[in-house]
């Protein structure tokens, strides 16, 4: 193809890669921050006593630590970790002072089952949690002592159960039940009896998430679209009374949803945030007396990106969480209640380039065959040569998730070297109402690849992109959309790039791990009644279709999508077109491990730069 070449960068690909996130921020008593670093070249431990502090690493594994959580009422906590990308999380406790400072026990000990960490009791010697250890296709809820005594299992369940938090006097907990990413169901557990109750129950499909007890333990606060098309924050009562809590900016940013409601149960302060066009809107404020409404409501200062994770200090004045965007690295803050400053207490590493060659994305929206508007972000390198530029199209996985305005080094790299990014959220994702998460629902499955189509329409209409040189990009499922892309509309693509994507529903769904096989089936359609339209919409089935060359990444232990959807497409798909392949034996889905993102992601680019 004609073209323009890129322009050299200053920075190679390691340098890019080579910038840190720090995240997962949680609070002791005292005052000590806990938060994951990946320094080393996987996310590790870290401790910090102040404010841009030197922080001081406290695990040292080759593996990916994935959560850590401080215990309320000692120098300990818990932190979680897998093997090889395999999702089999178990636990440890991390000692942090006294004798024992350093000292490590394992909790679970048992590699071949799943633990979803719950929360600790209130007087730190307990802990929730739930495991597939007793059958590998549902998940029970256990309590288990902190001194790694057997786990006590407290519910057996029937589906995908798990724990979201002790009650205030620490005799119950609340269980969510997941019986698809899109719908939910909310219990109270009686540790004491075993009873189970039911307090949310439903026709359809209907989401209840982020459920965390109020401060005296008589109701339940959730984000619901029970009455509505988006999230809304909510009192659940004991017998199942639902009731809308009235948020200072419901008026300015009612239609968007509320992402997540934290309650600190001695004070009564809460912080929610907003997903407002995918951009985080974070207040902190107080309950008021009837708890239905938060009062003294202060927004938190805040870049324009995206926030989480609240863990308050003991006396709620302040709380920790994590922040990003998209010219600006991942870090933990903490955060003002009652004058909404922040103050940035990590210092992740940029690797020596400046913030101020980072690009942020303009947010569009394209019309698609339906006439419906797609959102999406849209990147331009900082310097256009005439013919335009070449154009990477980023599609998230899910489907049910959404692309954020956050911090990725991949992203910058491609848009120094020259390449524009584009990342739609096409009908399906979330963050924009219950309707549109819905709109590619099992039978509808193609309507959002044709919103890919659409997108490329767009992007050969814009002056600054040469549509010859478009990119199908995308993970997991957004694997199958750059497959579904390339076979559907062959003649858009110079090039894809599947990672750990999905080429045949039905092997897919045959093979994925068994505790999530009905949680996909939700969404895709069931191998008992859709195995023909499943059959039908498999790329695999039509991979002769492709024109453009292809590049599959895979990890040998992905749980999620089994590594023979790589193998299949990319046996196939070589008959015809150049295909290159990389798999990694000691990771999952997706890659965590520095050396090996080094490694593929060098070879995207070469293969880019050759190709494109």
């Amino acid at each position: 193809m004609g073209c323009s070449p890129v322009p050299r960068f200053v920075h190679d690909i390691e340098r890019y890669l080579n910038i840190r996130s720090a995240y997962g921020a949680s609070l002791s008593e005292d005052g000590s921050l806990a938060f994951l670093l990946n320094t080393t070249g996987t996310a590790q431990v870290w401790t910090l006593d102040a404010a841009r502090g030197w922080p001081e690493q406290r695990t040292f594994y080759e593996e990916a630590v994935g959560f850590c959580t401080f215990s309320p009422e000692r120098e300990e906590l818990v932190f979680g970790m897998d093997e090889g990308g395999n999702e089999r999380t178990q636990f440890y406790r991390l000692d942090l002072a006294g004798d024992t400072e350093g000292e490590i026990t394992p909790l679970t000990e048992m590699p071949d089952a799943k633990h979803l960490w719950g929360g600790w009791s209130h007087d730190g010697e307990r802990f929730a949690f739930a495991s597939n250890r007793r059958d590998e296709g549902v998940f029970d809820v256990y309590v288990q002592g902190r001194a790694g005594e057997d786990a006590q299992l407290v519910y057996e369940s029937d589906g995908w159960y798990s724990p979201g938090g002790f009650s205030p006097d620490d005799a119950r907990l609340v269980v969510t039940q997941a019986t698809s990413l899109l719908d939910q169901d909310v219990y109270v557990l009686d540790l004491d009896s075993g009873e189970l109750d039911h307090l949310t129950p439903h026709d359809g499909f209907v989401r209840y998430q982020s459920a965390t007890w109020g401060p005296e333990g008589e109701y339940l606060y959730v984000t619901t679209d029970r009455d509505s098309d988006t999230l809304d924050a909510y009192r659940v009562g004991l017998d199942g009374t639902a009731e809308r809590i009235d948020l200072p900016d419901d008026e300015e940013n009612g239609d968007w949803s509320v992402d997540g409601v934290a309650i600190d149960h001695d004070t009564g302060r809460v912080v929610y945030s907003r997903n407002v066009d995918g951009y985080t809107e974070l207040r902190a404020g107080d309950l008021s007396a009837d708890g239905l409404a938060i009062e003294n409501a202060t927004e938190i200062d805040l870049p324009a990106g995206v926030a989480g994770g609240v863990s308050f200090d003991a006396d709620a004045e302040r709380f920790a969480f994590t922040t990003t965007a998209s010219t600006q690295n991942t870090n933990v803050h903490l955060a003002d209640v009652e004058t909404g400053d922040t103050d940035r207490w990590t210092l992740a590493s940029t690797a020596g380039i400046p913030e101020a060659t980072f690009v942020d994305p303009e947010l569009v929206r394209f019309e698609s065959f339906d006439s419906r508007e797609i959102p999406a972000y849209f990147s331009l390198p900082q310097e256009v040569p005439e013919g335009g530029v070449p154009v990477v199209v980023d599609i998230h996985g899910g489907p049910e998730s959404q692309r954020r305005p956050s911090f990725n080094p991949l992203k910058q790299f491609f848009l120094r070297s020259g390449y524009a990014v584009f990342e739609p959220n096409v009908r399906g994702s979330t963050g924009y109402g219950k309707a549109y998460s819905h709109l590619d629902d099992v039978e509808k499955r193609m309507d959002s690849v044709k919103d890919i189509d659409a997108a490329a329409s767009w992007l050969a209409d814009h002056e600054a992109v040469d549509a010859d040189r478009l990119v199908a990009y995308g993970g997991s499922y957004g694997g199958f959309m750059v497959l579904a892309s390339m076979t559907e509309y062959p003649e858009l693509w110079a090039a894809g790039v599947d990672i750990v994507g999905i080429a045949n529903f039905v092997t897919f769904l045959e093979n994925t791990g068994e505790w999530r096989r009905e949680l996909r089936e939700a969404e895709y359609g069931s191998l008992a009644d859709d195995r023909e339209f499943l059959e039908a919409i498999s790329p695999i089935n039509n991979i002769d279709a492709i024109r453009a060359p292809l590049f599959v990444i895979h990890g040998a232990n992905d749980p999620r999508v089994p590594l023979g959807e790589a193998e299949q497409v990319a046996d196939q798909a070589a008959e015809h077109v150049p295909v290159e392949t990389l798999v990694f034996e000691d990771e999952g889905h997706g890659l965590s491990k520095l050396e090996n993102r080094i490694e593929a992601y060098t070879a995207v680019v070469e293969f880019l730069d050759e190709h494109v």
